[in-house]
């Protein structure tokens, strides 16, 4: 269901990187059931297992993803696929050591946090999580200036990042295509063709899809490509109301 979650677990498989997965239920109820996943439970909280006691000492930052390389720590997904990169010294195209195509991934990273990143967050909650936490659509009113934040973003990604280029960096994918991919294909899971009248930025995902590989791509967006199963499900009063109290985070949405 997270998108820098799944950034680091497909970079691992399409890497053949030997990993031991641990799922971590974020919002622990029976809305959840339906989407079969088998959590481990990590501990009593019943707000999500990133919040229980048992997992803060695993990573007092109480976030997900979280990587455990023997005695080494590390949070941040970002981070995490550089290390790894590094570490198990993966293609070059991932992160090259021309050092201006790298800068153009660096460069890539450093301006999602604060645009790819939120916007497409902030999407799919309004568009997604308002009608399972409110029971309505999104006014307009709420719903368009979030989608003309995340257009603009779209755009910046098209025209200043990818231009006239396959990919980010260049001809090849690198860590800056995949961490895009997986933000954008979280508002495909609410109902947004983010593709649609952009032909440069669907060739862009289908290369990227091609080079992930079909089989990893959707066994990796199976689960929150499916997201909409769940609003006619019940769900805990303590966990609904901590989901409206991040709803009401974003701007304009007040309950």
């Amino acid at each position: 269901m997270s998108q820098p979650c799944r950034s680091v677990y497909i970079f691992a498989k399409a890497n053949n990187i030997p990993f031991n997965n641990h799922e971590v239920l974020l919002f622990k109820g029976e809305c959840y059931d339906l989407m079969d996943m088998n959590f481990s439970v990590l501990g009593a909280s019943p707000l999500g297992e990133h919040l229980s006691e048992e997992f803060s000492k695993v990573n007092p930052l109480r976030k997900v993803p979280f990587l455990k390389d023997g005695d080494f720590t590390m949070a941040e997904s970002t981070a995490m696929l550089l290390y790894l990169a590094n570490k198990y010294k993966t293609p070059d195209h991932w992160y090259p050591c021309d050092l201006q195509k790298r800068a153009r991934v660096d460069e890539y990273l450093a301006w999602q946090h604060t645009n790819t990143r939120p916007h497409c967050s902030k999407l799919f909650w309004v568009k997604v999580m308002t009608p399972f936490l409110l029971g309505h659509e999104a006014e307009p009113e709420k719903l368009d200036p979030v989608l003309t934040e995340f257009n603009t973003t779209l755009t910046a990604i098209e025209e200043k990042f990818l231009g006239g280029k396959p990919f980010i960096a260049g001809d090849e994918m690198s860590i800056a295509d995949l961490v895009a991919i997986v933000e954008i294909m979280q508002t495909i899971a609410g109902g947004i063709d983010a593709f649609e009248n952009k032909p440069k930025l669907a060739d862009w995902k289908n290369r990227v899809e091609d080079a992930i590989g079909a089989a990893l791509f959707k066994e990796a967006h199976e689960k929150v490509l499916r997201v909409k199963d769940m609003q006619n499900m019940p769900i805990p009063p303590e966990l609904k109301e901590r989901l409206r109290a991040r709803l009401q985070q974003f701007p304009l949405m007040k309950l």
